[in-house]
């Protein structure tokens, strides 16, 4: 319908669907900004402003797509930065942002300590707006803010995130802009830790992927090298395997991947640049209650600061300077 048309049939259009803003009150996640998003035609997911603008709950038509740890939702005050104890608070979720200045495990570089993914999603965004809007015919449901990770004689980012779904379409777009906004140039690692979990993911579930390489982060993966698109039921004991894929895009650097479930009638796309992120980070976790794949596109591989930087593969940001990514994710129906 046309937009006079449509608005003919409702007196308010939360009807239909648009973004709900509130705060959670208990354990936890008390006192956690959450917005959620409804696409009026299935799609529904959940912003968390005070991490850092990520995304926890989304579900399809009613059906879960995403992963949750035991923690759940949790505020980012109870962050503890050492070590892995970033996984204390991490929820899982649909998107989790790890950096802006190291991913990857613990490491030490230059005498410094960086803990797990580092420190970006324990951070509350602010400058936080709907700007929600029809644009001739559509509705765009539009949430931006801004977060930005520095201290006192350090590097210095700035990333402002948007994330828009146009009403009546099952798709969402991530646009970040990433800013040093510092007097030196800053090293620039950053992760889209996305995961997803039952139904969704289960033994029926295919991962469909374009990629040029394919290497293990470890030798715990190196078994699963000629199965990492295919999933299996929990399995007591499963250790974690970790594939680095270096993607493969068109002649814009477009690239895709996609989480597919026919039993269940739903594939899941990821889209993105491999201009800006060349590499999707498969992490496979097969465990009891821990049942997950992460499809993670980055801008490095998630090893050391000091390997990177031996590899000269570790990118800066001089002042002023600013990079910008995107994400989309879009949901479809699939019929035997």
């Amino acid at each position: 319908m046309n937009k006079k048309d449509e608005l003919s049939y409702v007196g308010n259009l939360s009807q239909l669907g648009g973004a709900r803003h509130y705060e959670l009150t208990d354990g936890w996640a008390r006192n956690l900004r959450a917005i959620d998003i409804e696409s009026g035609s299935g799609l529904k997911y959940t912003i968390m402003p005070d991490r850092g603008m990520d995304i926890s709950l989304a579900s399809y038509k009613g059906t879960n797509l995403v992963y949750l740890t035991c923690n759940g939702e949790t505020h980012p005050a109870f962050y503890e930065p050492e070590n892995i104890n970033w996984l204390h608070t991490f929820a899982g979720g649909l998107l989790t942002t790890c950096g802006l200045t190291h991913i990857g495990g613990p490491a030490t570089d230059e005498g410094e300590a960086y803990g797990l993914h580092s420190r970006y999603s324990t951070i509350p965004a602010k400058q936080v707006a709907d700007l929600s809007e029809w644009i001739g015919d559509e509705y765009h449901i539009k949430i931006r803010g801004t977060t930005e990770e520095g201290r006192l004689f350090g590097d210095k980012l700035r990333l402002v995130r948007e994330i828009t779904t146009i009403m009546g379409q099952n798709k969402l777009r991530i646009t970040d802009t990433i800013t040093n906004f510092g007097n030196k140039p800053s090293p620039y690692a950053i992760l889209y830790h996305m995961n997803f979990g039952y139904p969704l993911l289960s033994e029926d579930a295919e991962l469909i992927i374009l990629a040029d390489k394919t290497e293990p982060r470890d030798e715990n993966a190196i078994p699963g090298m000629n199965v990492f698109t295919k999933f299996i039921k929990p399995q007591s004991g499963y250790k974690e395997q970790v594939f680095f894929h270096t993607m493969k895009g068109n002649e814009l650097g477009e690239t895709e991947a996609s989480l597919v479930n026919k039993k269940l009638g739903i594939a899941v796309k990821i889209k993105f640049n491999i201009k800006s992120l060349p590499i999707l980070t498969e992490w496979k976790m097969m465990g009891i209650g821990e049942y997950v794949v992460g499809l993670e596109p980055c801008n490095v591989p998630g090893i050391s600061r000091a390997q990177l930087k031996e590899k000269k593969l570790l990118p800066f940001l001089l002042p002023g300077e600013s990079t910008t990514n995107t994400v989309e994710l879009e949901i479809n129906e699939i019929h035997p």
